[in-house]
């Protein structure tokens, strides 16, 4: 489920992180990284995803 999970981060940051944790802080925190830079997002997301 986790390599689902990284795919769907690197096609959309925020979602993966979604999947992951929920609507939390760390959802909103990848959403601002997103708009900010899509590879701070990706690289956010895919340390979450790894982590838990």
């Amino acid at each position: 489920m986790d390599i689902i999970r990284i795919i769907l981060s690197i096609l959309l940051p925020p979602l993966g992180v979604f999947l992951q944790v929920g609507i939390g802080k760390h959802f909103w925190i990848n959403v601002i990284l997103t708009l900010l830079g899509y590879i701070p997002g990706i690289i956010h997301a895919v340390y979450i995803i790894a982590t838990r």
